[in-house]
């Protein structure tokens, strides 16, 4: 009986539906476990082999754990609200959910195909109504809460208001002081205005990433290199009114908190890095002939000694004030130069060293000396406050500045290290040392936090630590500053300039922000002709007809970002249909958070921070009774392309392609599509039709025209992918899943390769072959298995079920390819052996085994099969295969009890048929026995 993988997978698609096997209840007897892969974006180019990758091992581990007794959730929907699809409809006018529905259905159907166990009664899509009312729900709930200090958590804004009713603010260094009498008298929008200081959804000017080509704000993680991460477009910097949301306040819950996940350390390091706290002071440097001074924020205050020049963020409003005339023009063309870069991209550029001088001076705190002030693109404005002090002997950055710039290095810091010994009997020959004592402060700058203060007036002598501490008092003292901890991590900008997004439920009366009552929610998108923004360059929205509150008040006209949804669209699979709150206590306190949550690290600095933030906001509600949203997560590598290349030269119009084995390396490469090539070598006809520019191009080559080749990210734009679609139909889907697990490594990236791919296939149809024989009737025997058999299965049960819970699936194909080699050497079809190992084979190969469990007469899926148990007394070592030697060559293996002692050993294998043959006529001088190890026949 043929092994028809299409027929099967065709079949099983179809009852799988009909049966709803993979639907399941908020309530049952058994454990929970909750399996989630992040929510995709349903992108025009499908899947390729490189997506299936982390969806195909959670769905094994989800399968796992259902047949280990589990009542496991594994949903899927789609994140489809973003700027592809709105992209897309500004150059073509097709509406973004026309685009995203096509799109949807195609990655639905290519999902089906690989025989997920998706429970698609719970999907969930960003872009319904149904489910962004409960995101806006949640907006205004941020936009209704501040964080209070006191008690660590978010709370009504209410009860902020009552303290200012009763007793006003003594201020802060954001807010002014004010009396009870003084909040009385503000005006509705002066009230509105304060509170946004503290509202944990607040409209502010900030400085963000203004894409004029999308015509949106873009997330600093979505900018690279000063272009847009989707399309590669221009981004500049730009001041801009912006909803944020105040991730900030929970920064120190953020980092703490990480402490209690599962997750991968790097991921977790990553995050600590992003938020980057730091302990230390502010202080203030007054500015010469003015009434104002520069605030820094610095670590370091031992150092303060040290400094010799003051550096301001190009954004900071002090620039233009402060700047002396004759410096405005070099100063203005510097801030021209850098505006349009990302400070993602300003921070990593540590060796490009850029500044100028403004002309102004501060005067140091405590020497009342005179310190330039300079502009550098490397002070972010929004870390700190904008402004460094520069301390180059001890800080890289500021030793790099100063060195480019010619400005003074002043040592603060003695080094606790031994000066070098001259041996002894050898002359010292080195010449003198410059005032840092063999340091080379000139040429690198002492950082580290320890040694002690020198040239630092009243911290000489102080170890750093105790200088740090007296620096800090003093400074406060003196009413210089107040130390602070502070936080590198910004705010969330929240409003995007675009049309396809959650409307932010607000409206504006007398220019002031109103919630919208909660009983009008969901805010439903408008219709719009146009989705680009207007000419007089408002957001998509403000082209809505009639699209007013109450007939006549403006709604907000920018929408959510991407990540709004994404924040809390795990707790909505838990209870995806209730429209009377974004889920039911029950189903809450039922499923939890996620026990298992699988994706790409590049969500590490974007939607793992968001998810974090957004949890534990419902937590302080008590909304939900957890405070992260996942306890394990696994980042899956990438599976990466092999892309193709053929070099070539250009003579006016005319190209000449030449093989990789005759062309030199100064030549260019062009990017050839991998349908074209196959091992290496080029199908020259249709890659000539590919491109018009290719049609009457050249070619030089002998017999085969060579490609060179490359591995790089999966990419359309790359043309290297490959399409799971062309894999499951050569192949079928169990190989696909199997051969992606057995690559490598689920966290590691991987290029694609379809070398081993014949392999896992030729092992399904071996598979087949023990179950059925050659007139289609079931081959298996009822006859008690063999101890060799019941090793052979339970020593793979055990190591299969360890490798899928610590999720190295790569070596459990392995040992399902070994386990049926050894039974098929003993000839074993035997039942009581054959059907356990089917159970263990499901997750990874679900159509198969199902075909087989089904046809060997079993009435429910094996879905619902208990997981094999493997038993230890079998695993015991009762034999041992002795590799038998003549003259030190091993000829043959002989199987006896371990206990056997060495001269009952020699007897066996010398009366053995295998001896005799290789012994013939000739005489045996010696014969050595090593227990369990080895036989040697010395002739």
């Amino acid at each position: 009986m043929e092994y028809n993988f299409r027929e099967i997978e065709e079949k099983w698609h179809k009852r799988w539906k009909e049966m709803e096997v993979y639907k399941v209840s908020n309530s049952s007897a058994k454990p929970k476990y909750y399996v989630l892969d992040m929510f995709p974006y349903p992108s025009g180019a499908g899947l390729h082999v490189g997506h299936p990758l982390g969806y195909i091992a959670s769905d094994i581990f989800a399968r796992f754990k259902r047949l280990n007794g589990f009542n496991v959730l594994h949903p899927m929907g789609f994140d489809n609200f973003g700027l592809p699809a709105e992209q897309y409809a500004i150059e073509t006018g097709q509406h973004p959910a026309v685009t995203t529905k096509k799109n949807m259905a195609r990655y639905r159907e290519q999902l089906d195909k690989i025989g997920l166990s998706f429970d698609w009664s719970r999907e969930v899509l960003t872009s319904d109504p149904k489910f962004y009312k409960w995101t806006q729900w949640i907006f205004l709930k941020l936009f209704s809460s501040w964080y209070n200090p006191a008690i660590n958590k978010a709370e009504p804004i209410e009860k902020l208001i009552a303290v200012f009713e009763k007793g006003g603010y003594k201020g802060d260094d954001n807010v002014p002081t004010f009396s009870k009498e003084d909040w009385k008298k503000y005006s509705e929008k002066e009230k509105s205005d304060l509170l946004f200081n503290f509202r944990l959804a607040y409209l502010s000017e900030t400085m963000v990433n203004w894409c004029p080509k999308l015509g949106t704000v873009l997330a600093n993680d979505e900018v690279k290199d000063g272009v847009s991460e989707r399309g590669g477009y221009p981004v500049e910097r730009k001041l801009m009114p912006q909803w944020s949301l105040r991730i900030t306040a929970y920064a120190e819950r953020l980092i703490n908190d990480l402490n209690t996940l599962d997750w991968p350390e790097n991921i977790k390091d990553t995050q600590r890095n992003w938020i980057g706290k730091s302990e230390g002071t502010s202080l203030k440097f007054a500015i010469d002939g003015h009434n104002e001074s520069i605030e820094v924020f610095t670590t370091r205050p031992d150092t303060v000694f040290g400094v010799t020049f003051v550096t301001l963020a190009p954004e900071n409003e002090l620039v233009n004030k402060i700047t002396t005339p004759e410096r405005k023009a070099e100063v203005t063309a510097y801030i021209d130069s850098v505006k349009n870069k990302s400070e993602r991209e300003r921070q990593a550029e540590v060796k490009k060293v850029t500044g100028v001088f403004t002309g102004a001076h501060v005067i140091h705190p405590f020497t009342n000396k005179k310190v330039q002030v300079w502009v550098g693109e490397y002070v972010l404005a929004g870390y700190g406050t904008g402004a460094v002090m520069g301390v180059p002997a001890h800080d890289s950055r500021d030793h790099a500045f100063a060195k480019h710039f010619g400005l003074e290095i002043k040592q603060v810091i003695e080094p606790l290290v031994q000066e070098p010994q001259t041996p002894k009997g050898a002359s010292n020959t080195a010449p003198p040392q410059s005032p840092f004592r063999g340091l080379g402060l000139n040429e690198e700058s002492h950082d580290a936090k320890e040694g002690k203060c020198i040239n630092s007036d009243f911290l000489n002598g102080l170890e750093v630590k105790a200088a740090i501490k007296k620096a800090i008092e003093e400074i406060e003292k003196r009413g210089l500053g107040k130390g602070k901890v502070n936080y590198r991590l910004r705010d969330a900008a929240f409003g995007r300039q675009r049309y396809w997004g959650e409307p932010i439920p607000v409206y504006y009366k007398d220019g002031v922000p109103y919630p919208l009552p909660e009983s009008e929610l969901p805010l439903v998108l408008p219709e719009i002709n146009e989705f680009k923004p207007t000419e007089t360059g408002d957001p998509p929205l403000a082209r809505a007809k009639n699209w007013k509150y109450q007939g006549k008040y403006d709604y907000e006209f920018t929408t959510m970002p991407g990540w709004a949804g994404s924040s809390w669209y795990y707790l909505r699979y838990e209870d995806p249909n209730n429209d009377k709150e974004l889920a039911s206590p029950n189903a809450i306190k039922y499923w939890q958070n996620i026990d298992f949550y699988i994706g790409g690290a590049e969500h590490v600095t974007g939607h793992l921070l968001y998810v974090r933030f957004w949890t534990k906001f419902l937590f302080d509600y008590n909304l939900i009774p957890f405070s992260e949203p996942a306890q394990k997560l696994v980042n899956q590598g990438m599976i990466q392309g092999r892309s193709s290349f053929a070099y070539y030269k250009k003579e006016g119009d005319t190209f000449t392609f030449v093989s990789a084995d005759k062309a030199e390396p100064t030549l260019a490469k062009a990017r050839v599509d991998i349908s074209f090539v196959k091992d290496d070598v080029l199908n020259i006809e249709p890659f000539k039709k590919w491109r018009e520019e290719y049609a009457n191009a050249k070619f030089v080559f002998d017999g085969k025209f060579i490609c060179t080749n490359e591995v790089e990210k999966m990419s359309k734009s790359k043309y290297n992918v490959v399409n799971p679609d062309q894999i499951i139909e050569q192949y079928g889907a169990d190989t696909l899943r199997m051969y992606e697990m057995f690559l490598g490594p689920i966290e590691l990236s991987k290029p694609w390769s379809t070398q081993g791919i014949s392999g896992v296939h030729s092992f399904l149809k071996k598979l087949w072959r023990v179950f059925f024989n050659e007139s289609e009737a079931i081959a298996l025997s009822d006859a008690e298995p063999a101890p060799a058999e019941l090793k052979i299965l339970h020593k793979t049960i055990k190591k299969v079920k360890e490798d899928i819970e610590r999720l190295s699936l790569n070596t459990s194909v392995s040992a399902f390819m070994i386990c049926l080699n050894e039974l098929s050497d003993l000839k074993c079809n035997k039942r009581a052996i054959m059907e356990p190992l089917l159970i263990s084979l499901s997750p990874f190969a679900p159509f198969i085994t199902e075909e087989i469990w089904n046809t060997l007469g079993h009435k429910e899926s094996i879905l619902n099969a208990s997981y094999p148990k493997y038993n230890e007394a079998y695993l015991t070592e009762s034999t041992f295969a002795y590799p038998v030697s003549f003259n030190g060559k091993t000829r043959f293996t002989i199987e006896l009890p371990i206990d056997m002692s060495k001269e009952q050993v020699e007897k066996e294998v010398m009366a053995s048929e295998a001896a005799k043959k290789w012994i013939q006529e000739n005489p045996v001088k010696k014969v050595i026995v090593v227990p369990k190890k080895i036989v040697n026949i010395v002739m």
